[in-house]
């Protein structure tokens, strides 16, 4: 089992997750403006992932999963985090930079505009 990020983290892209993963396995396409397949957010690496679950509390926009728990309407983001290991020498952890934390108002936002009520 291991743990996946949803659509819900394309283009806010926090990466509080990231700095708080032990194991490096949090990780962004290395040319976020043209990856084919592949949207501006970060995924998790499922080969790499120990299941230890520190990254789903940190991120703001609550975009991260137990992969047995995605929602049904992220279903494929499941198969998209997967794919990664095929293509994991395109992708890289990347540098955390200083964001604003989303508000309460801007977090339902985001999970009203990809279908999600949780």
């Amino acid at each position: 089992m291991a743990w996946v990020i949803t659509r819900m983290c394309r283009d806010c892209v926090d990466m509080a997750c990231v700095e708080v993963c032990p194991v490096d396995c949090i990780v962004q396409h290395k040319n976020k403006a043209d990856a084919a397949g592949y949207e501006n957010q970060l995924y998790i690496d499922p080969e790499e992932c120990i299941n230890c679950g520190v990254c789903e509390p940190e991120c703001p926009w609550e975009a991260i999963f137990e992969d047995e728990q995605v929602p049904s309407v992220f279903e494929q983001d499941t198969a998209i985090n997967a794919k990664i290991v095929e293509e994991r020498d395109d992708f890289e952890v990347p540098e955390r930079a200083d964001v604003e934390v989303p508000s309460t108002d801007q977090i339902a936002a985001n999970k009203e505009k990809w279908g999600y009520a949780g």
